[in-house]
């Protein structure tokens, strides 16, 4: 047999023999994912805690927040009856993110679920923004009577559904109840339900998806933060799970050449207005002032939007690709007639299914 297809064959042969081998190891680890989602999406088991417990028990509420592309960019810091969150600057994500304006979007995401968590142990969170001590987030707390609202109850429920979803609309009566849910200082929201405003909305959608899938580096950045499979999921515990956005798995050799193939500027510009033409709405949301403390007040509004969309039974996620092109932001907050005020987040909602769900780091990787 010659050299070059005795190679070929053999090469052939490796890939059916991997291929066999991560089918028969599927089933344990998705068993085990399972496993590993249910420890992680859960409420706390017992009230009886003792102080420095129910630190620990807030912190992790606050990791189950939403973050951007699940780098999960944070640090807690556990004092007498308080906890400071940082920013984890090794988590940023250059490309997509250069100001690091979602990373401390993200950070307000976690102090808000704090927030909700606190009150259902009995204690009232104050919340201040430190600009002079590199932008910490420090909570204090007071004894208050437990509180569990539907937000907090909301918590182990909320996630990102990137999936189509099914056209129905939201009643005005749950509009008002988002709009409410979202009041923050600083921060202003516009809810659109037009079919014009959300074909007008879709097309900066698209084009920020064009710009960063013709940017090199970004595209490298996501595949980097992608998992392929529950094993490398599990290994990490952060990052984007290819199956959280209906996707199939693969063996991590496997899977970055499928990528490769499949993530094209054609494929993903259908798939977004797939996913805003079955939404009910867009909702953006806007800072007064375009600086950190206001990024992270913008977090803040946004987690208590989700928290209060997944009570309702809604489904939403970020279709940030309008907002994350400074030129495409601009032409938006044109539309949108803001002046100079910055879009922060622009988010899709509606009715749809629910999709697998992503993991979190243990607390002794974010307490410090």
């Amino acid at each position: 047999m010659k050299r070059r297809k005795f190679m070929a064959l053999a090469g052939m042969g490796t890939i059916a023999a991997s291929g066999l081998a991560y089918q028969i190891q599927g089933n344990h680890q998705s068993d085990t994912y399972g496993q590993r989602v249910a420890d992680t999406w859960r409420h706390t088991n017992t009230v009886s805690l003792s102080s420095n417990k129910v630190m620990e028990e807030l912190v992790r509420y606050g990791t189950l927040a939403a973050n951007s592309h699940n780098t999960q960019p944070w640090l807690f810091k556990i004092g007498n009856q308080s906890i400071t969150i940082l920013p984890d600057f090794k988590r940023r994500c250059p490309s997509v993110d250069p100001d690091d304006h979602h990373l401390y979007a993200s950070l307000g995401c976690a102090a808000e679920n704090i927030a909700h968590a606190a009150m259902a142990f009995g204690l009232y969170a104050n919340i201040t923004v430190h600009d002079k001590a590199k932008e910490v987030i420090r909570i204090a707390f007071a004894q208050v009577p437990s509180v569990r609202s539907e937000l907090f109850q909301a918590i182990p429920k909320r996630q990102c559904t990137r999936a189509a979803y099914n056209g129905k609309k939201v009643s005005p009566h749950e509009l008002k109840i988002l709009e409410v849910a979202t009041e923050c200082d600083g921060i202003s929201t516009r809810i659109f339900t037009s079919e014009n405003d959300m074909e007008t909305i879709l097309e900066y959608v698209v084009a920020g998806n064009t710009d960063q899938m013709q940017d090199g580096g970004f595209v490298q950045e996501l595949k980097d933060w992608l998992r392929f499979n529950p094993a490398t999921a599990m290994k990490y515990g952060d990052g984007l799970f290819t199956a959280t956005s209906g996707n199939p798995t693969f063996p991590d050799w496997l899977g970055g050449w499928v990528f490769d193939l499949a993530f094209t500027e054609k494929i993903e510009n259908e798939k977004y207005r797939d996913q805003l033409r079955t939404a009910a709405g867009v909702i953006a949301f806007i800072s007064e002032k375009d600086d950190i403390t206001h990024w992270i007040q913008a977090g803040r509004s946004y987690q208590r939007f989700a928290l209060q969309a997944t009570a309702l039974g809604l489904q939403h996620s970020f279709v940030n690709q309008a907002v994350e092109v400074p030129e495409v932001r601009k032409q938006l907050a044109n539309y949108f007639n803001i002046g100079e005020r910055r879009t922060d987040l622009l988010v899709r909602f509606g009715y749809g299914p629910r999709l697998p769900r992503s993991l979190r780091r243990p607390l002794d990787q974010v307490i410090i």
